[in-house]
């Protein structure tokens, strides 16, 4: 197809022809309807070495696939994001954080190798140790260097539980100093906090295990079970720590069933103990089904009156943050995941030259602040990330200038490659593709 493209004299754009409502991002690309689609229907989970420990995969394959697959094989991924449709591709494009990502870094750095066809039409793979270039520009690029068509995974051994312990914490102070403790220790598989106030949190942290004590047994990804979110505010609400064992692709995506906390807005008696008895194998609906669904009325009102937003910000900055979140959006709960940023050349790197922890800090739901207005509160959020040296997870609403935006992102290799391979007459350049005052 790009060589079709080539020969008809490259005269449009290229990008991908999975439609705009099939990807979980919000956002519905416009540029789908100008640009020259690409058809990538690759899906299949092509190989498990378990001598090297990597799995080779095809972009379109989604993370409730691969733990399906990898499981029963005693096998899973360092970090396996969220929701079950969030595919490999659009991971490895964009990015992808879990909490386990205080240990292994985001989704990227999981990943050993891609392979890509370039605007030429070649087909090139690489690693950190071939075309290393090309192997660190791809992260964040959105689809704008070339079509990624597999990557290689590292892969870990898997455990049947992950015993979790759950501690309400109270005290702003407190609860930043708590989740900075936790996620600076390595025996903590996983680390996760949920914020349902600006004093109140609950701070999670888990290990794997093949042993469960029975009677703590809580398969939470049953479709009776009470919201996993709602399920963790009841130790807040009691005061009390608790320890659990829940099934690993349980809590895998955990979050799944009810979009994080998304769907109280959708379905607001959702949770309720008869709707998830008589009607919960049916939810959570598909973020494409919703996408496919809404008009634009409804689109519109959505994007002044709900945020979804994912910030990434170093962790000696969070309690400062979380004021800031609370200022310009005042959206509860609010999760927090820990991550290791590595000093890798690309787009996203620390500030100095030492690997930093870092948080994600996501919001979503509707804003209680009084005059939210939501381009203004967003230009004043991106604006405090910046100042701090954080990034924004680029799947959400971008209202941030091109200076603003490459002044967020390192674009040196970026744009060093994009010369280089000839992508200019055959993808646009990242900020066109996803920020607003670009596409307006």
């Amino acid at each position: 197809q790009v060589r079709e493209w080539k020969n008809e004299g490259s005269k449009r754009y290229m990008c991908t022809g999975r439609p705009g409502w099939l990807t979980v991002s919000l956002r519905v690309g416009k540029y789908k309807k100008i640009h020259k689609n690409i058809m990538i229907n690759l899906m299949d989970v092509l190989e498990v070495d378990s001598e090297r420990q990597v799995v080779r995969v095809e972009p379109l394959v989604t993370m409730g696939q691969l733990t399906a697959h990898l499981n029963p094989m005693g096998w899973t991924i360092p970090v396996v994001p969220e929701l079950d449709d969030l595919t490999v591709g659009g991971l490895i494009m964009g990015t992808g954080i879990e909490s386990s990502s205080h240990i292994y870094g985001l989704f990227q750095h999981t990943c050993v190798a891609y392979e890509l066809v370039l605007a030429d039409g070649s087909l090139v793979r690489c690693s950190p140790t071939e075309n290393s270039d090309l192997f660190y520009a791809v992260p964040w690029s959105c689809g704008t260097l070339g079509f990624l068509v597999a990557a290689e995974i590292k892969m870990i051994p898997a455990k049947k539980y992950i015993k979790i312990h759950y501690e309400p914490v109270r005290g702003l102070q407190k609860i930043c100093e708590k989740f900075t403790e936790e996620s600076k220790k390595k025996e903590n598989s996983f680390v996760e906090g949920l914020v349902y106030s600006l004093e109140e949190a609950v701070i999670m942290t888990g290990v794997l295990t093949d042993e469960a004590e029975q009677s703590k047994i809580n398969r939470i990804g049953n479709y009776y079970k009470p919201w996993f979110f709602k399920h963790v505010e009841k130790y807040l609400k009691a005061d009390r720590t608790g320890i659990e064992y829940i099934p690993s692709r349980h809590y895998y995506h955990r979050h799944t069933r009810s979009i994080f906390w998304e769907l109280q807005d959708i379905i607001p008696f959702g949770n309720n103990p008869v709707f998830r008895y008589l009607f919960g194998w049916m939810v959570p609906p598909k973020i494409s089904l919703l996408k496919l669904t809404q008009g634009e009325a409804i689109r519109k009102l959505y994007e002044q009156h709900h945020v979804v937003q994912d910030m990434l910000v170093p962790m000696k900055s969070l309690e400062k943050s979380i004021q800031t979140f609370h200022v310009d959006l005042n959206v509860y709960p609010l999760w927090l995941c820990p991550f290791i940023l590595p000093n890798n050349p690309g787009m996203v790197h620390p500030k100095g030259d030492e690997t930093e922890l870092y948080v994600d800090i996501g919001a979503y739901g509707e804003p209680k602040r009084k005059q939210f207005e939501a381009r203004a509160s967003m230009r004043q959020m991106e604006k405090f990330v910046r100042s701090v040296h954080g990034f924004q997870m680029l799947y959400a609403d971008c209202y941030m200038t091109r200076e603003e935006f490459w002044d967020m992102f390192d674009g040196s290799l970026y744009h060093k490659l994009r010369e280089q391979m000839n992508c200019k007459d055959a993808f646009p350049e990242v900020y066109d593709k996803i920020c607003k005052a670009a596409r307006h």
